[in-house]
């Protein structure tokens, strides 16, 4: 699904997100990144029809996004915290978010071990989220939201409370999910190293208020090393920009 983002402001008690404007074709793997509090999730939950915009739009395939308003798109979220209901097997966490479209209660157990086979699960589906790793209940929030075949996948910090070791597995692993669904996928880090392994449109936002500071191809035949340089820079750039602002 192709997304736009066209001017979205967001005011607070002052501004977070000044005029921020890209767009994506269907089936891109678009990272967020900029300093904190630069309104990377705000903007995430704009574009989700979570909250409103202040100002602007968000058009998927040219519809507008309207704040609670779910009935003309699917969307799918993935938070930093898996969010599991440890009382059920993670067959049943993910067979949960698929009563609401009316499935029987048979077809929902297929759709679930099917998007936890997906995720790398197979084998794990009678188990409760206390039995498994940090990394394997991630697994199980990312089938829990793919299971309802979102237009759009959503992803704040999805790996930010995990070691580095199962933090790079998990990048590989949703990278190949995203090449074998062609979902669209919107996912906020805050670690540069983490947007060039797995985007492939990489939306650097200033300092608050901010601005699209950099909007950048992925071709993964770059030269990352360099990328990841010029990308540190920009980072800091904003952060004594921001500071230079607050002492101001």
């Amino acid at each position: 699904m192709k997304l736009l983002v066209a001017g979205v402001g967001k005011d607070y008690l002052i501004p977070v997100i000044d005029s921020v404007s890209f767009h994506a074709e269907a089936g891109e793997f678009v990272c967020l990144l900029g300093p904190n509090g630069c309104g990377k999730t705000t903007l995430l939950r704009i574009v989700g029809g979570l909250e409103p915009a202040t100002r602007g739009a968000v058009l998927l395939d040219d519809q507008p996004v309207v704040a609670g308003d779910a009935h003309t798109r699917r969307v799918g979220v993935v938070f930093q915290e898996d969010r599991l209901l440890p009382w059920m097997t993670l067959e049943q966490n993910v067979a949960l978010v698929l009563r609401p479209l009316g499935l029987p209660a048979a077809d929902r157990r297929a759709v679930a071990r099917r998007h936890l086979r997906l995720a790398g699960l197979a084998g794990f589906e009678d188990y409760h989220p206390g039995r498994v790793s940090g990394g394997m209940r991630q697994r199980a929030a990312i089938a829990r939201a793919l299971a309802i075949e979102p237009d759009v996948l959503l992803m704040d910090e999805p790996f930010g409370a995990l070691d580095a070791q199962n933090r790079r597995i998990m990048q590989n692993e949703v990278r190949r999910i995203w090449q074998e669904t062609g979902r669209t996928i919107l996912f906020v880090t805050h670690s540069i190293e983490e947007a060039v392994a797995v985007g492939t449109v990489l939306v650097m936002l200033s300092a608050r208020p901010s601005r699209v500071r950099a909007l950048i191809r992925n071709d993964v035949r770059a030269a990352r090393a360099a990328l990841i340089e010029d990308l540190n820079t920009m980072i800091m750039e904003e952060v004594e920009r921001q500071q230079g602002g607050a002492s101001a």
